[in-house]
């Protein structure tokens, strides 16, 4: 994800990074190149009446823009529903690790409360390798090098057997008599809560929106943006070109926004930056567990993914 203080309004006219127009530029330059032609053969598509009311292009526009800005609040809607789910987790699992060293008893139980907070963060690094469909291995064997860990790697849900072990640990302590019921509840209660997480995350991610419904927009917004040549020819001439290319680039690049928002947890510019808020949550969750870390840079002008 790229988070970037905004300049003035000039120079955000000649942004690039974050901008969908490096993709759609192969695409804007052949409707380029197509407006070109027409309207060097306009005299003879005119002859033949090949040409179109731009009035029906206006009211087709009006529909066409109300269908784009409905795609785009849905995509918007999964992006920040992503969003919102992830900030839960850094909520919770900062409960649980203030949990693990406020009420689990004895000054013995250091060990295992840092063996509990690595388990968190795991979990919170697995289930970012499975929505991006990576390896979680190496953040395993960084954060859970016993060997006993290893049984991890063989999991499909590996954030779900971590949340698992984190409840046997819960249990183990109410076994031994470090906390009572109805702190084993509280802590079952958060345990719970990352379960929703999980789950809302894995809804998102393989739930996408109507193929079907994507086809028929996609179709749509190319077949007018073509056609569009037709209805300005005989008005603007050589300057069609230009204006056709200003047009498409609006309705085309936003098909391409809700698209890119579509999926929220991938590796696209504007997908969450779930690298950064997991490393986030693995310093956070280590400050609790009394350990030092560095400072956090800011994330404004440069790349977070």
């Amino acid at each position: 994800m790229i988070t970037k203080k905004k300049t003035n309004w000039f120079k955000m006219l000649f942004e690039w990074n974050g901008s969908v127009l490096p993709q759609l530029l192969p695409r804007l330059s052949i409707l380029f190149i197509y407006s070109m032609l027409v309207v060097y053969f306009r005299e003879d598509l005119l002859s033949y009446n090949i040409y179109i009311n731009p009035a029906i292009f206006t009211l087709f526009g009006i529909a066409l823009a109300i269908f784009l800005g409905f795609r785009n609040t849905v995509s918007y809607d999964r992006f920040w529903e992503g969003r919102k789910l992830w900030g839960a987790l850094l909520n919770d699992t900062r409960s649980l690790a203030r949990q693990a060293h406020t009420l689990v008893e004895g000054n013995d139980y250091d060990k295992e409360r840092t063996h509990f907070i690595h388990l968190l963060t795991a979990l919170v690094h697995a289930l970012k390798h499975q929505l991006r469909q990576t390896e979680a291995d190496g953040d395993l064997e960084r954060l859970l090098p016993n060997s006993a860990d290893d049984k991890f790697k063989t999991f499909v849900f590996k954030p779900i057997m971590i949340l698992k072990e984190l409840g046997v640990w819960v249990n183990k302590a109410k076994l031994s008599g470090r906390i009572d019921p109805i702190t084993q509840a509280n802590f079952d209660l958060n345990l719970n809560k990352i379960s929703d997480i999980i789950g809302g995350c894995e809804r998102i991610a393989s739930t996408p929106i109507p193929y079907t419904y994507s086809i028929l927009l996609h179709r749509t917004v190319y077949i007018y943006c073509f056609l569009l040549p037709f209805g300005f020819v005989e008005s603007t001439v050589w300057i069609t070109p230009f204006v056709i290319v200003f047009i498409a680039y609006t309705f085309v690049a936003l098909e391409a926004i809700a698209d890119e928002l579509e999926d929220p947890f991938g590796i696209q510019p504007n997908d969450l930056a779930l690298e950064a808020m997991s490393d986030m949550i693995e310093n956070t969750l280590a400050e609790i567990d009394n350990k030092k870390i560095d400072a956090i840079p800011s994330p404004q002008g440069y790349y977070i993914i």
